[in-house]
C-alpha cells in the first residue's frame, strides 16, 4: 500500500545501507496464488513491501481498508523508477531471470535509455529447481559482482519464491519484477493507458497470450471478485496464513 515514490525512496535506502529488503508487486494472479497455496501466502506475507499491481488489486484495498489509493504501482512501471534513481546514485544493479535472449535485448535498450545505468551481472533462469548449495553460489555471485539491487524476472510464483528463498543470504533489496523484463526488452507490449485505467490489463494480455493465460484469467478473476464480495459483506474473515516457513531446501532458478 503505497506510492512509486514511497516504493523507491524505500528500495534505494535498503540499497544504500546494505539492507535485505523483499518486494514484490501482485496483481489478482499473484493473489491469488497467495490464497489458494497458504505456504506461499506465508512466503508472501514475510515480504517488505508489497505494493497493487494493477487497478483490481487497488480497488480491492481500497473497498476493504480505506486506503485512499490514487494508482496502482505496478512492477513494470516501479522497475523503471528504481532503474532510474539507481542510475542517478550510481548503484550497481544485477538481473536475474527469464532467458540469455530476452536479458541481451534489455540491457540493450538500457543501455540506450539509461547510459549511466551501471550492470553488474546478469543471469538467465535455468527453469529448473534449486541443487544442494546453490543457493550460496547465486548469493556468492550476486554479491561478488558488487550488485547493490537485485531485480527477479521469473514469473509468479517463482519469481517471490526465489526472493523468499535468498533474501537470507544477500544484503541488498530484491525485486520480483514479474514481466518487467519482457516489457523493457521489447518482448511484450504494454495496453493502452486507458485499458490499464479501467482494470483491464488482463483482457490486453489475454488476447496477446490466449493459450497460456486463458486458465489464469478466466478462473482466477471471478474467484478474486467474489472472495472480494465475501470479505466485503464480511462472510468471509481475512485470515493470514501462518507465518512464513524458514528458507525451503529447493526454490526456482
Amino acid at each position: 500500500m503505497t506510492r512509486y515514490d514511497e516504493a523507491v525512496a524505500t528500495v534505494l535506502a535498503a540499497a544504500r545501507s546494505s539492507r535485505p529488503f523483499a518486494v514484490t508487486a501482485l496483481a489478482v494472479h499473484g493473489v491469488m496464488t497467495g490464497v489458494l497455496d497458504r505456504e506461499h501466502g506465508a512466503r508472501l506475507n514475510s515480504f517488505d513491501l508489497v505494493t497493487p499491481d494493477g487497478q483490481p488489486v487497488r480497488w480491492a484495498l481500497n473497498l476493504l481498508h480505506d486506503t485512499a489509493l490514487t494508482d496502482p504501482v505496478c512492477g513494470p512501471t516501479l522497475t523503471l523508477h528504481v532503474l532510474r534513481a539507481a542510475a542517478d546514485e550510481g548503484l550497481p544493479v544485477y538481473l536475474y531471470g527469464s532467458t540469455g535472449q530476452t536479458l541481451d535485448c534489455l540491457m540493450l535498450n538500457l543501455q540506450n535509455t539509461l547510459p549511466a545505468l551501471k550492470i553488474a551481472g546478469h543471469e538467465a533462469s535455468k527453469f529448473r529447481a534449486a541443487g544442494p548449495g546453490e543457493d550460496a553460489e547465486i548469493a556468492a555471485r550476486i554479491t561478488g559482482s558488487g550488485a547493490r539491487i537485485v531485480l527477479v524476472g521469473l514469473g509468479c510464483p517463482r519469481q517471490e519464491a526465489f526472493v523468499h528463498a535468498m533474501r537470507p543470504l544477500l544484503q541488498m533489496p530484491l525485486l520480483a519484477v514479474g514481466a518487467a523484463f519482457d516489457f523493457h526488452a521489447g518482448n511484450l507490449r504494454r495496453p493502452p493507458l486507458w485499458m490499464r485505467k479501467h482494470g483491464l490489463e488482463w483482457l490486453w494480455r489475454l488476447g496477446l497470450e490466449p493459450r497460456r493465460l486463458w486458465r489464469r484469467y478466466l478462473l482466477l478473476n471471478p474467484h478474486y471478485l467474489l472472495l472480494l464480495a465475501a470479505q466485503w459483506a464480511k462472510l468471509r474473515p481475512a485470515t493470514p496464513p501462518p507465518p512464513a516457513m524458514d528458507r525451503p531446501a529447493a526454490f526456482p532458478v
